[in-house]
């Protein structure tokens, strides 16, 4: 009996070292890594000892017997991979990083932000040296988007929160929550109390559409829209009009799909998860019963990966509706899709599509509607806020050797009357830090900021908003072993000021700074009004809430 990597798989790779046989592909050091939808195990070497089980945050190993049925497709899915890459081994399983030499003292590092690629950073950090590490966020919560961003119907994928948090248990990791960095406190006050400074604040911003009629009420980016369902304090207040029967979602990657997902779900279903009350409210008031995923290229460069289109066909109550006719590919797609070589993934997002091409809808059921080779040229008003979306048909062309999406001459309008747009996330400049305005990161080489001695970065706000979770591992793990290298190389400043000096200085800035234990405060506080309620937390929503569940 082997195990079989499913849905959940958040490519932190933390399985991949535990495995004693290298079963687990791709590895960090393959260049797949980076685009792979998630990790495989070979169906033919693993010998059923349990060590990536056990290694896994988001719970998504099992044994092959005991795959559920919405799960048991992926024992077809990892064993496609490896017949498209076999089995291949230069691992060693007793290679291990360096750490600095103890007499070069305790290393004292801030991190600037509390999510999943600031996480990682501190766990690094914590695992390679002898080292105190102080984590910065503005709110005051931890864990950033696996909190604010994850939808709430994927609670294993939250595990990884659990893990963060005990590993950050001792007090060799202090918070310093509701404090921003840039206002409260600067980057040059930071590198006087540390020796380097890592910025791990994400891609906080989204992408426009650029067309007439974006700004109209009852247009919104998915950004916003999943902060709301989340309980971001930020978006608590807003509101978004479910009045209507159908939501028009413009882009069609895993975010889309999430929020596609959460409009149409029972809410007596999202009542057992931690999605804000206020959201779970607005739902059962809702009258949508169809969302329009639309995106500008076809099937098989549909944005989304394989196993999240998968999981929509086991969500009670919901029909994915695909016309056959948006299948058709053009010449060089079709090519691909022929290759025997082509990408398991690939051809799984095709067949899947296929198949939901085939089934009958329940006209009792909501419905998920894909349309494929399409792009929004403006948002039409009705009453002063949004009542269609024009839709111009898009053909696929060469150039450059890449496919590109161009423009017809064919258009639709579709009527609605709320118009979500989820085509990307974007890094917003960071105080005191160059930043490069196209990429929308801050330049950087191997982490190191350039031109900022002792200032690193990791991340979104480093690489750009792509790959899941557990992608931001390997992206710590390169930005930890720069810094190290560096201070062992000398090349970092001692710091003036100690942790008590630090402490002083933030107190006074900022009265309201959230410690370790108002922290501990808030989480258990959720959780047993969470407990009452049947679900994994009822979160607090607000910031005037938070602090004061903070100071019990």
């Amino acid at each position: 009996m082997a195990y079989v990597i499913t849905q959940r798989c958040c490519n932190d790779a933390s399985c991949v070292t535990e495995c004693p046989v290298d079963c687990i592909r791709p590895t960090p050091d393959d260049p797949a890594f980076v685009s792979t939808e998630m990790l495989y195990i070979d169906p033919d070497t693993c010998i059923d000892c349990g060590a990536c089980v056990d290694a896994c945050p988001v719970d998504a190993i099992f044994p092959e017997d005991d795959l559920t049925a919405s799960l048991a497709r992926y024992r077809d899915i990892n064993a496609a991979y490896f017949q498209r890459h076999p089995l291949e081994s230069n691992f060693d399983p007793l290679k291990a990083p360096a750490r600095p030499p103890k007499e070069l003292g305790t290393l004292r590092v801030a991190i600037v932000g509390a999510g999943p690629a600031a996480c990682y950073a501190a766990d690094e950090l914590l695992r390679r040296s002898t080292v105190e590490v102080e984590m910065f966020d503005r709110l005051p919560t931890p864990w950033g988007l696996v909190r604010a961003g994850v939808a709430p119907d994927h609670a294993r994928t939250k595990g990884v929160a659990e893990m963060f948090d005990t590993a950050f248990r001792r007090d060799t990791l202090q918070y310093y929550l509701n404090v921003e960095v840039g206002s409260h406190v600067t980057l040059d006050e930071l590198l006087a109390h540390h020796h380097a400074v890592i910025y791990a604040v994400g891609a906080s911003s989204d992408r426009k559409l650029d067309v007439p009629g974006e700004d109209l009420p009852g247009s919104h980016s998915a950004t916003e829209f999943v902060a709301w369902y989340n309980g971001h304090p930020d978006f608590a207040d807003h509101t978004f009009d479910l009045s209507g029967e159908r939501a028009v979602i413009i882009g069609n990657g895993n975010v889309a799909l999430d929020v596609a997902r959460v409009l149409t779900t029972d809410p007596d279903q999202l009542a057992k998860t931690d999605i804000a009350d206020h959201a779970l409210e607005a739902l059962r008031a809702s009258n949508i019963r169809e969302v329009v995923v639309v995106g500008r290229r076809g099937p098989l460069q549909a944005a989304y990966s394989s196993p999240e289109f998968l999981a929509l066909a086991h969500v009670p109550g919901l029909d994915v509706i695909i016309d056959e006719a948006e299948l058709a590919l053009d010449p060089v797609s079709q090519a691909e899709l022929d290759d025997p070589n082509i990408e398991p993934s690939l051809r799984l997002k095709y067949e899947l599509a296929k198949e939901y091409s085939a089934k009958s809808p329940d006209p009792v059921n909501k419905r998920i509607v894909f349309r494929y080779l399409a792009t929004p040229t403006q948002i039409l008003e009705e009453d002063g806020r949004v009542g269609a979306i024009e839709l111009v048909s898009n053909e696929l062309v060469e150039s450059n050797g890449q496919l590109v999406a161009q423009a017809t001459d064919r258009t639709e309008t579709i009527p609605t009357g709320l118009v979500l747009r989820s085509i990307g996330y974007r890094g917003q400049p960071v105080a005191d830090l160059p930043f490069a305005e196209r990429r929308a990161v801050v330049p950087s080489e191997h982490g190191r900021v350039q031109d900022k001695p002792g200032v690193y970065v990791s991340g979104w706000i480093k690489r750009g908003p792509r790959g899941v979770i557990g992608s931001n591992r390997i992206d710590a793990e390169e930005t930890v072993e720069a810094l190290l290298a560096d201070f062992v190389a000398g090349k970092l400043a001692t710091p003036s000021g100690d942790r008590a000096a630090l402490q002083a200085l933030v107190a006074e800035r900022q009265p309201d700074v959230v410690d370790r234990k108002g922290w501990k405060t808030i989480d258990q506080a959720e959780k047993v009004a969470g407990k009452a309620a049947g679900r994994p937390r009822v979160k607090f929503t607000s910031l005037a809430d938070l602090l004061k569940a903070a100071k019990g």
